[in-house]
């Protein structure tokens, strides 16, 4: 039985990963400085089932960074007027700017998971979907925004004890809804759909990166290892010059 099973990492890991999430933090304040410093862009996309885990990953990497370059996107069902949109409408206006790194908490592929699920998208529009949702991240990849998918995966049986702590523990009670009860039973639709998804969208400019997290904190380390490795991929940590105009003015400044 796991660590998790019997209600937490013991003592001795809690050290091992609290040490371990510093080195990250660090490592991960001195990726998004240059982000910030060079003008870069990058979106991280965040899929899952109920309970799987995405909303401590975002704490644990929101904890680390300057929240002001930090965008998190929560997504939900569209409203009214996304409705009568396209459905990729109502994230353009959610692209990150430079130096910001955007984080979706579910994402575009809502079209290919839940509105197929629903019966919202059926047939050719889910084909179709797909090819859009390739060329979005091609043109986004195009344009020199970083693109970085995980997909946390958790076990039935693990999200049925998560699920049981929301009722349980007064202080997660509001993640709890109805949908969560109700997905479940289409577990094996949603596992199916899944695994479509990464095969027909993982690609070379923008491939999925799955992680087991039935053990969370492991689960987040790795995660997070991913993360920096492809913030960090081709990216030069070299301070950015200091301009001639800048230098003038803090010769000003201490002569004044």
């Amino acid at each position: 039985m796991d660590s998790l099973a019997r209600g937490g990492p013991k003592v001795s890991d809690s050290n091992r990963i609290e040490e371990k999430m510093k080195q990250l933090s660090l490592k991960l304040q001195l990726v998004q400085q240059t982000y910030i410093q060079n003008k870069l862009k990058a979106i991280l996309v965040l899929e899952g089932v109920d309970a799987a885990g995405k909303g401590g990953l975002i704490r644990r990497l929101a904890w680390s960074v300057d929240p002001r370059a930090l965008k998190v996107w929560p997504i939900g069902a569209p409203n009214a007027i996304e409705k009568d949109m396209h459905y990729m409408w109502r994230f353009w206006s959610k692209l990150p700017g430079p130096g910001e790194i955007a984080v979706f908490d579910r994402s575009w592929y809502g079209r290919v998971l839940v509105e197929s699920i629903e019966g919202i998208s059926k047939g050719k529009t889910v084909s179709r979907a797909y090819q859009e949702i390739n060329e979005f991240e091609r043109w986004m990849t195009d344009d020199n925004v970083r693109v970085i998918k995980i997909l946390l995966k958790v076990s039935k049986k693990e999200q049925s004890r998560r699920l049981i702590d929301r009722v349980e523990n007064i202080e997660k009670n509001w993640k709890l809804t109805y949908d969560d009860i109700r997905n479940r039973n289409k577990w094996d639709e949603y596992e199916k759909l899944y695994k479509q998804m990464v095969s027909k969208t993982s690609k070379k400019n923008a491939k999925w990166h799955v992680v087991d997290n039935d053990e969370k904190e492991e689960a987040r380390i790795q995660a997070l290892e991913y993360i920096i490795k492809e913030l960090s991929r081709g990216v030069s940590f070299k301070p950015v010059p200091i301009s001639d105009k800048l230098k003038s003015g803090i010769k000003e400044l201490m002569n004044n």
